[in-house]
C-alpha cells in the first residue's frame, strides 16, 4: 500500500476509539498515540518526497495541536515547510512542498500549510498575533531539526522584546473574540475551542509565559483542559468530524462515551472546566500588565503603592490586597471584609491573597453572629462589581465554606431556552438586578438573600425545584443567623418565586380567583407581596430577554396593581372597563359592523375588537390575526347587551402598527361566511409541519392538556402545553365553537416553539361546564393539539 492510499483521518479515528475514553489518563495515553503516528505517517511522507535525495536545511515542521501534542482525532494538521532560502531552487521547493502537500490531502485530513524561510517566519509573526502565538509552538517532524529550532528561537525571542508592546493587542483580540464566541461555561452548545475559557485561551495562557512576563496556575488548569480536550475528542469520534461545537444534538452520545451518568453531569464538567480557565487567563493577563508596568524605569527605590480600602485592605495594581497588619489568624470575619471591599470597589481579589483567605483563617460560629449575617447583606447589595468577586471567592473554595449547598448548583445548566445561565450564574445575576430594586420593598438583605436563593434547590434529581429549594433556603438563613419570621419570609420567597409570573402570564388578571390566589402565595402580607413582586421580576430579567419582554413586565405590573387595590380593606378590585364606545355605534355594531381600535402598548398592541356576539368570533378573531401575522398573548373576552368587547393583546414583527381598517373587512368577511381573509394563513400552515397525532405517550409532539381546579368560580379553566404550529390558537377556537363553548379569556405563551395556553371557557350563555362536558373538552383539545381537525 502506498502513502497515498493510507487514509490517515480514518487511522486516528480508529485508533482514539481502540483507546478508550473513561479510563483515567486515557486522554493523554490517546492523544500521545495519535501525535506518534501522525508524526510517523508524515515521516514516511517526507521520506518519498525526498526520494533519496538530500534537503540540508530543509524541514518539516509543525504549530498548533500537532505541535504542542493535544491533536484530536480528527483535528486539522498545521504544516509549515521551513528553509534557508539557499537550499533549494523555487522550482525544486515547490515540487517538495506538493509531493508531501498531495499525500496529506489525499489521507482525508484537513491541512493548513506554508512554505517559510527562518526570516520569513520572523516577518510573519510580527506583523500577524495570531500567527505569532501559533509559532512559538514550532516542533520539528522531519529534515533539518537545526533550521526548525533557528526559526522558534528567532520567533520566541521576537516575542519576548517586544511583549510590552504587543500585550495591548493581544488583550483586544482576546476581547474580540470572546465577545464572538461567547463564555464557555454559560453556554449549552459551547464552542470548545474559541469561546471565553476555551482551548485557544490556553494557547494564549502559554504564550503569556514564553514572553517571561508572569507564570500562569498549573494544577487545576491542566485538569481543566485535560477535560476540554476529552470532550473535543469524543465530539470527534462520535459526529465523524472535526469540529470544536458541542451541540445539544450530540450531548447525550458525548456523555456517554465520556461516562458520565447523564449529560447535565458532563455539561457540568464542561463549564466547570471553562471557568477554570477563564479566570485563570484572566488573571495570568493582569499579571502580565502588572508585570510590564513594573518594567517601567522609576527613580528611586521601587516601593509597592497600596492605596488605603478600608477593613486591613488595599488597592495594589488593580486588586484587592491585605495589608501588612492584617489580623488573617485571628479574624473570621476577614474574608467577607475582603469580599465586601473588592465588590464595592469593582475589583478582583488578588490570587494570592485569596489563596491566604481560603487557608486556615478561623471559622464563624453557627449561627452566623449579626455582624457576619449584616457584612454578607452588604456583599449581596455590592451591585455587579458581586460576580467577578463572587467568582474568585468560588474559584478559592471560600462560597463552599459559607454555603455547603452551593456545591450541587455550581455550573449546573439550564435547558430552559429563556435561560442564558448556568444555575450559580443565574443566582448571581439575580442578586445583582435585584440590587436595583431594594428602594421599592422594605426590607432590602431579605430580598437580596432569596435572590441569591431562589434556584438552590435546582439540583440533580429535583423534579419541583421551588419545593426542595424551600427547606434548603429554611436551612441557610437560619445557619446564617435570621430570626425565625426572617427566615420564614425567606422560605416562602424561595418556594413562591415562580407564582406571580405563571399568574400573570397563564391566568385572567379580571378573574377574583387570580387576585386571591397572588394574595394567598405570600400568606396575605402586603410586605412580602412586595418583596415576591420585586423577586420576580429579578429573577425573570437575569434570566434573559425572553423571559423578560415588555409584555411579561406589562402582565406582571397589571397583576400587581389588581392585588394591590383594595388589600388592606380584604377587597377585590373592580373589572376593568373595556374601550368605551360611543352610543351611536352601539347599534352598528349589533347590527353586525365590527369596530376595531389598536392601541401602542409600548412594544406590543392591544387590539379592541367590538362585534355582534356569536359562537366562532373568538376563532375567527384569532385566525384573522394569525393570517396578518401578529401574535397573540392574551385575548380578553366580554359581552355586553350582545355586543362582544374582546381586548386583544399581540406583537407585531412590522414596525407599523396593525391597520384597524384590515381587521374590520377581514371580520366582515369572515362573519357572512367568506373564507378568503384566511387565505394567508392557510398558505403558512401548508409549510408547517403538523404533529402526528399518532405519537406515543411522552413523545415530543403529544399535546397535554389539564384542568386547573379552583382557578376561577365563573369559568373552567384548562391548560395547554403542545408543539406550536401556524393557526393553532385559531382550530382551538374552531373546537371551542363547534363544541358550542365560549372563550371568555385566553392566555398565550410560547417557548422554544412550544406553548403553554390558558383558556377560561363556559358554555354559550356563562354556564360553568358540566363534568362530562369537561372530559369531552379535554379530549377535543388533546386532539387538535396532536394534528386532528377540528370538531373531528
Amino acid at each position: 500500500m502506498t502513502i497515498e492510499q493510507t487514509d490517515l483521518a480514518a487511522r486516528r479515528l480508529d485508533l482514539a476509539g481502540a483507546r478508550g475514553f473513561d479510563a483515567p489518563g486515557a486522554g493523554q495515553v490517546r492523544r500521545d498515540a495519535i501525535a506518534a503516528l501522525t508524526r510517523e505517517w508524515l515521516t514516511t511522507v517526507w521520506q518519498q518526497a525526498l526520494d533519496g535525495r538530500r534537503a540540508e536545511g530543509v524541514a518539516l515542521a509543525a504549530v498548533g495541536s500537532l505541535a504542542r501534542g493535544d491533536a484530536g482525532p480528527l483535528s486539522d494538521v498545521d504544516l509549515v515547510l521551513l528553509h534557508y532560502g539557499r537550499s533549494l531552487s523555487g522550482e525544486d521547493l515547490r515540487g517538495l512542498a506538493d509531493r508531501i502537500w498531495y499525500p496529506v490531502w489525499d489521507a482525508g485530513v484537513r491541512l493548513d500549510h506554508s512554505v517559510r524561510t527562518v526570516n520569513q517566519c520572523r516577518t510573519v509573526a510580527s506583523g500577524d498575533l495570531t500567527a505569532a502565538v501559533g509559532l512559538l509552538d514550532l516542533q520539528c517532524v522531519a529534515g533539518d531539526a537545526e533550521v526548525v529550532t533557528a526559526a522558534r528561537s528567532t520567533v520566541s525571542h521576537d516575542w519576548r522584546a517586544n511583549a510590552r508592546r504587543r500585550l495591548p493587542q493581544l488583550i483586544d483580540g482576546l476581547k474580540a473574540r470572546h465577545a464572538r464566541h461567547g463564555d464557555l461555561a454559560q453556554s449549552l452548545e459551547a464552542d470548545l475551542k474559541e469561546a471565553h475559557g476555551g482551548l485557544r485561551d490556553m494557547t494564549v495562557l502559554n504564550a503569556l509565559v514564553a514572553a517571561w512576563l508572569t507564570d500562569r496556575p498549573h494544577e487545576a488548569v491542566d485538569a481543566a483542559h485535560r477535560v476540554l480536550l476529552d470532550v473535543r475528542d469524543a465530539v470527534h469520534v462520535v459526529t465523524g468530524k472535526g469540529r470544536d461545537r458541542l451541540t445539544r444534538e450530540d450531548h447525550d452520545a458525548v456523555a456517554a462515551l465520556l461516562g458520565h451518568q447523564d449529560s447535565d453531569d458532563m455539561l457540568t464538567e464542561v463549564a466547570t472546566a471553562g471557568r477554570t480557565i477563564a479566570y485563570a487567563l484572566d488573571g495570568t493577563v493582569r499579571r502580565a500588565g502588572q508585570s510590564q508596568r513594573a518594567r517601567t524605569l522609576r527613580v528611586g527605590p521601587r516601593r509597592p503603592q497600596l492605596n488605603p480600602l478600608g477593613f486591613g485592605m488595599f488597592e495594589h495594581d488593580g486588586e484587592v490586597v491585605l495589608g501588612p497588619r492584617s489580623t488573617l489568624s485571628s479574624d473570621a470575619l476577614l474574608p467577607l471584609r475582603a469580599a465586601v471591599v473588592a465588590a464595592r470597589n469593582n475589583l478582583p481579589i488578588a490570587p494570592t491573597t485569596l489563596a491566604n483567605l481560603a487557608g486556615q483563617p478561623p471559622t464563624l460560629e453557627e449561627p452566623w453572629p449579626e455582624i457576619a449575617r449584616d457584612l454578607f447583606a452588604d456583599l449581596l447589595a455590592t451591585g455587579p462589581g458581586l460576580i467577578g468577586v463572587w467568582e474568585g471567592l468560588d474559584q478559592a473554595g471560600i462560597i463552599d465554606r459559607w454555603l455547603p449547598e452551593w456545591a450541587a448548583v455550581r455550573s449546573r445548566p439550564q435547558r430552559s431556552a429563556v435561560h442564558r445561565h448556568t444555575v450559580d450564574r443565574h443566582l448571581i445575576e439575580t442578586v445583582v438586578i435585584a440590587g436595583g430594586l431594594v428602594r421599592g420593598v422594605s426590607r432590602a438583605d431579605l430580598l437580596l438573600l432569596a435572590a441569591l436563593l431562589h434556584d438552590i434547590g435546582k439540583i440533580p434529581g429535583a423534579h419541583d425545584h421551588s419545593a426542595s429549594g424551600a427547606p434548603l433556603a429554611r436551612a441557610i438563613a437560619t445557619r446564617l443567623g435570621y430570626p425565625a419570621a426572617d427566615v420564614d419570609i425567606v422560605t416562602t420567597l424561595v418556594r413562591e418565586h415562580l407564582t406571580l409570573i405563571d399568574l400573570a402570564t397563564r391566568r385572567d388578571h379580571q378573574d377574583p380567583g387570580t387576585v386571591t390566589a397572588a394574595r394567598a402565595a405570600v400568606g396575605g402580607s402586603r410586605e412580602v407581596f412586595d418583596l415576591l413582586v420585586a423577586l420576580t421580576e429579578a429573577d425573570a430579567s437575569a434570566a434573559g430577554p425572553q423571559a423578560w419582554t415588555d409584555w411579561r413586565a406589562t402582565l406582571l405590573r397589571q397583576l400587581a396593581e389588581a392585588a394591590r387595590t383594595g388589600w388592606e380593606e380584604g377587597t377585590m378590585p373592580p373589572p376593568a372597563e373595556s374601550t368605551a364606545v360611543a352610543a351611536a355605534d352601539l347599534e352598528s355594531v349589533a347590527a353586525g359592523e365590527p369596530r376595531v381600535v389598536v392601541r401602542p402598548m409600548g412594544g406590543s398592541y392591544r387590539i379592541d375588537v367590538f362585534d355582534r356576539d356569536r359562537l366562532g368570533l373568538f376563532a375567527d378573531t384569532a385566525g384573522l390575526l394569525a393570517a396578518y401575522g401578529l401574535v397573540v398573548r392574551t385575548a380578553i373576552l366580554r359581552t355586553v347587551d350582545g355586543v362582544a368587547a374582546n381586548e386583544w393583546h399581540v406583537e407585531s414583527p412590522s414596525t407599523e402598527p396593525p391597520d384597524e381598517q384590515r381587521i374590520v373587512r377581514g371580520l366582515e368577511r369572515l362573519a357572512q361566511g367568506d373564507r378568503g381573509p384566511l387565505g394567508l394563513l392557510d398558505r403558512r400552515r401548508q409549510f408547517a409541519a403538523r404533529p402526528s397525532a399518532e405519537a406515543g405517550t411522552g413523545s415530543p409532539g403529544q399535546a397535554r392538556a389539564l384542568v386547573v381546579p379552583h382557578a376561577s368560580e365563573e369559568a373552567t379553566v384548562i391548560e395547554v402545553r403542545a408543539q406550536d404550529r401556524p393557526g393553532l390558537l385559531h382550530e382551538l377556537g374552531m373546537g371551542f365553537a363547534k363544541a358550542g363553548l365560549s372563550v371568555r379569556s385566553a392566555h398565550i405563551a410560547t417557548y422554544a416553539g412550544q406553548t403553554l395556553d390558558t383558556f377560561y371557557v363556559t358554555e354559550f350563555g356563562g354556564r360553568l361546564l358540566p363534568p362530562a362536558k369537561v372530559a369531552q373538552t379535554v379530549a377535543m383539545v388533546i386532539d387538535i393539539c396532536d394534528g386532528a381537525a377540528p370538531g373531528s
